[in-house]
């Protein structure tokens, strides 16, 4: 299947303007890049007791949103050749061979030259370094260093991932808050369970890649165990925000009840195994973490009403 995709690519150059530029817009993984997005923005709204400076706001989320795009483009032109082994990701421009790396280098470079000049002038400097830290952290550290060479490159590569509240704080206070590393640590601990869920139902696929995944170098009932262990120390980790008192009942009742699900998806994966409760499971714990922010944003500006 791969080898057909890539064999039937069109040829560099011979593409419309309007397709050329979809091939450079699938570079930034749109949908990866709307929930980074989404986290920074939670940050930047909880940096603040009412509603921050909209100008602010608005130029630190394109700012994010242009070196979150750049760290994806440059990620597709590291893993071009493991991608085309991948049904999942076969259909990437870089993998088909559409566009050159000439190409997707120039364009991955000027969205983080566009976006950190746009944070460092229009934000302030600390949310650039912080926002370039994590485009090294995910392109450099995590794609080029430790993907290929542990099967806990997840787990630590994760760091990165985990840092747009951070970056949204920052943005909007101009520091770093206990608050921003909660929600920080939150995503962090969630990350093992979301993506070992996908790795799961795609483990052949990680095979082919050749690509040290945990359930290709550890088996798949090793990493369903992992899956629901990673549950139990996010439900923990989910309820820090009440603890340390930045939010209210009303995240903790959403919080209770998003974890036990979860938590329960975990058991289920690691007893009852299926490839389609990998997939719900997957897609659940997109939904969870974004139900779980927006509880903690609701709960952020109804409690002085409660």
């Amino acid at each position: 299947m791969t080898d057909t995709v890539a064999s039937t690519a069109a040829p560099v150059g011979s593409t419309s303007l309007p397709s050329r530029a979809r091939q450079f817009y699938a570079l930034t993984k749109p949908r990866v890049v709307q929930l980074i997005v989404f986290c920074a923005v939670i940050g930047m709204l909880m940096a603040t007791p009412g509603l921050p400076d909209l100008a602010l706001a608005l130029a630190a989320t394109a700012g994010i949103w242009l070196v979150a795009a750049a760290a994806a483009a440059f990620n597709c032109l590291v893993e071009q050749r493991i991608d085309a082994r991948m049904a999942r990701t076969a259909w990437r421009p870089t993998a088909r061979g559409q566009l050159t790396n000439a190409q997707t280098l120039s364009f991955s470079a000027l969205l983080c030259a566009a976006g950190s000049a746009l944070l460092y002038f229009l934000v302030n400097p600390l949310t650039m370094w912080l926002t370039f830290a994590t485009f090294v952290g995910y392109a450099i550290v995590y794609t080029v260093l430790l993907k290929p060479m542990t099967p806990q490159n997840i787990v630590i590569g994760g760091a990165s991932g985990a840092m747009p509240p951070v970056l949204g704080w920052a943005a909007i206070r101009g520091d770093v808050g206990a608050e921003a590393l909660i929600m920080c640590l939150i995503i962090f601990l969630w990350t093992p369970p979301h993506f070992w869920a996908l790795a799961l139902y795609r483990a052949e696929d990680y095979r082919k890649s050749g690509l040290p995944m945990l359930p290709v170098t550890h088996g798949a009932e090793f990493t369903r165990l992992h899956v629901f262990l990673y549950t139990l120390v996010l439900f923990a980790g989910a309820l820090l925000p009440f603890i340390q008192g930045m939010s209210g009942v009303l995240y903790l009742v959403a919080a209770l009840l998003l974890n036990a699900a979860f938590v329960g998806y975990g058991w289920k994966l690691w007893r009852r195994y299926s490839d389609a409760l990998a997939r719900r499971t997957f897609r659940f714990s997109i939904v969870y973490l974004s139900l779980l922010f927006a509880a903690l944003l609701v709960d952020h500006y109804l409690r002085p009403l409660l």
